[in-house]
């Protein structure tokens, strides 16, 4: 793992904010967008643990995702296709490290533990989750058509 290219790839995941998760279950694929915050080079976001996506992980941590603004000129696209694993935070000391993480990125999150009765529940009861990268591939059109450089994490 290159260092110049690892900080590239945090620079680019700190600016943007839809992480696409896609997890597989019973041999059927499922993808859905997350607002997440980097803990380094992993991703943690908060989920309900009753979502489709939050049960699949319980069956196969296996994930791929991918951080990728819209673009309308293919000449500037830049994005990560991450794959790895993905597991729900149960350590308390850690949930709340990556709580801290995540309401300081999006300040709604604050809004909502101080918020109505059922939104403070519903903020309560989810569940932290955490991606570790196992490869991570950055594109940057901007280094010409279909750039490519990856980082491979030894597990």
């Amino acid at each position: 793992m290159t260092a110049e290219l690892a900080q590239e790839i945090a620079a680019f995941l700190a600016a943007h904010h839809v992480l696409s998760l896609a997890t597989i279950s019973s041999g059927v694929p499922h993808a859905v967008n997350l607002f997440y915050a980097c803990d380094e080079l992993a991703l943690v976001w908060l989920s309900d643990p009753k979502a489709r996506h939050s049960r699949d992980l319980e069956a196969n941590n296996r994930v791929a995702a991918t951080v990728a603004p819209d673009y309308s000129d293919f000449a500037t696209i830049k994005g990560v296709q991450i794959t790895g694993t993905a597991q729900r935070v149960m350590a308390e000391n850690k949930r709340r490290q990556y709580l801290a993480l995540l309401e300081g990125r999006y300040s709604f999150l604050k809004q909502l533990a101080a918020g109505a009765l059922k939104l403070r529940e519903a903020y309560v009861q989810s569940a932290v989750y955490r991606l570790e990268p196992l490869r991570m591939v950055f594109i940057d059109n901007t280094k010409g058509f279909g750039h490519k450089e990856t980082l491979e994490f030894s597990v």
